[in-house]
């Protein structure tokens, strides 16, 4: 790590009275960071652990990122070409230190902000042990999975078996030869799947709400994100004409194994926070029977999981892979930046009307890949700034 990380024990002192505050050490923060400083300002990072990319060290170990290394590079610095085409978790990590560390970026961690305040010379920031941050810009980067969330499922309590999140699923081990349902078919939950059923779990269950799309992760050595790249410039409604055909050519169909084709078009998906499955070992899984989709979970009663269609499972574990709530209502609820789904109004180079200084980074799912949006949002944000500074 870089020498100008600093412990909860104070700000660096040759950053006292920073030109912008980034909250959160993650990708988005970091890159926010260092393009900030690239435009000759002194920003300064908080992050809320002891640590920065928390959230990376705390993914599943079989986590690599679907996107590619070259399309996943932040501001200023490469990935290594010896992570490889698809950076593996650790990798990332890896990767985030050296970027704090090539950019010499200021970083305080066990620094919790608890709450923005809007004054007449820009914001402060009440934050832990009672210090007072202030600044005339602040970027939220506190992330896209910020809240484990688990639905608050009938008879969810009387469960008599394990019931976790999949934010504390670490690897396929402590389930061999057990029985598992994992919740949720996203990228997260499609991955876990296969991951148990190549880990020795003896049955291993996907229940699915709403079929996803499914993509190859790379078909004849186009990434399925140079893709993604080129459709967001493209009219929804032709994207959802053309990608069935597009689909059928690289994904088989799985309806006869309790996965079909969705119903909905590919991109009004996308548009609503669905991106494709990519797959990676999901359907060779299925058409083997080693991961069995069975319909969504209604409830519990005691070693019993109830499924639409009053069917009646008993697995050892439940893995929710049910995904996060953005948990930024207390940092910026009372200020009006949050729309009905706790998501920001704006991100990027915009700010919210009222809100003069504050951006968010982040805070999106795109099918061009978070890390690649990240970095545009990065640049974008050091733009805006520096010519309102």
């Amino acid at each position: 790590m870089a020498d100008r990380t600093t412990a909860a024990s104070g700000v660096p002192a040759n950053i006292a009275a920073p030109d912008a505050i980034v909250i959160g050490a993650g990708p988005g923060g970091l890159a926010a960071a260092a393009a900030l400083q690239q435009r000759g300002l002194r920003p300064l990072v908080v992050e809320r652990t002891e640590r920065l990319g928390t959230s990376w060290r705390g993914h599943y170990d079989r986590l690599h990122l679907h996107t590619t290394r070259r399309l996943s590079a932040l501001p200023g610095l490469p990935i290594p070409r010896a992570y490889g085409r698809w950076v593996g978790r650790d990798d990332v990590v890896r990767y985030l230190e050296q970027y704090a560390e090539h950019h010499d970026l200021d970083i305080a961690t066990g620094i919790e902000v608890d709450r923005l305040e809007r004054t007449s010379t820009g914001w402060e920031l009440p934050a832990t042990g009672g210090r007072v941050l202030t600044s005339p810009v602040v970027v939220v980067a506190t992330g896209h999975n910020h809240t484990p969330y688990i639905p608050d499922w009938p008879g969810r309590n009387t469960f008599s078996g394990d019931l976790l999140h999949a934010s504390v699923y670490r690897n396929p081990a402590p389930y061999a030869g057990r029985d598992v349902l994992v919740v949720g078919v996203g990228n997260t939950g499609a991955e876990i799947a296969v991951d148990l059923a190549d880990g020795g779990a003896a049955r291993v269950r996907l229940a699915v709400r709403t079929p996803p799309h499914i993509t190859r992760r790379s078909t004849a050595g186009w990434p399925a994100q140079a893709g993604g790249i080129l459709v967001r410039r493209l009219p929804p409604r032709l994207v959802d004409r053309v990608a069935p055909y597009v689909e059928r050519v690289g994904v088989p169909d799985l309806a006869e194994f309790g996965l079909p084709r969705p119903e909905t078009g590919l991109y009004a998906r996308v548009l609503e926070g669905a991106i494709p499955v990519q797959d990676v070992g999901l359907v060779d899984a299925v058409r083997s029977r080693r991961v069995e989709p069975v319909t969504a979970v209604e409830g519990f009663d005691g070693d019993k999981v109830r499924l639409a269609g009053d069917t009646d499972v008993s697995p050892e574990v439940v893995i929710a892979a049910t995904g996060y709530r953005r948990g930024l209502e207390p940092l910026v609820g009372h200020l009006g930046v949050l729309d009905g789904r706790g998501r920001p109004v704006v991100h990027g180079a915009r700010t919210p009307p009222g809100a003069p200084g504050l951006y968010f980074t982040g805070f999106t799912n795109p099918i061009s890949g978070m890390f690649r949006e990240m970095a545009i949002d990065a640049r974008r944000i050091a733009r805006a700034v520096s010519r309102t500074g």
